[in-house]
């Protein structure tokens, strides 16, 4: 059975850090492709950040330069270093474990391309 558990989130003001962390069990995250997707009330899920295979990375606009993404294989984590965090961050953060595409690392942020999801966690940012 594949879990996803997320952790590290939080409030903090803007212009501050939180790194978020997802461990999993069932899956090898080093081997896999995944995912931080994000949720603020009333809005779609929308992806913020993906990796490939510990090797690619990918980012949404609005959050490159600032959100870092990367997977730690003696933890077996991944995780979300996250700085300069501004109010439209805020949002209910999740994990997931994606099917990893043959050509470019786009796909990692569709929503539609999740195979696991864990439960989230918040993230709020006051200004």
């Amino acid at each position: 059975v594949v879990q996803l558990v997320e952790s590290g989130g939080g409030s903090v003001q803007a212009g501050g850090s939180l790194r978020l962390s997802c461990a999993a069990s069932g899956f090898i995250v080093s081997v896999g492709c995944m995912g931080w997707f994000r949720q603020a009330p009333g809005q779609e899920r929308e992806g913020v950040a993906g990796i490939k295979r510990r090797a690619t990375t990918t980012y949404a606009d609005s959050v490159k330069g600032r959100f870092t993404i990367s997977q730690d294989p003696a933890k077996n984590t991944l995780e979300l270093q996250m700085i300069s965090l501004k109010p439209e961050d805020t949002a209910m953060y999740y994990c997931a474990a994606v099917v990893c595409p043959t050509y470019g690392t786009l796909s990692l942020l569709d929503r539609e391309r999740v195979i696991y999801w864990g439960q989230g966690t918040q993230v709020t940012v006051s200004s």
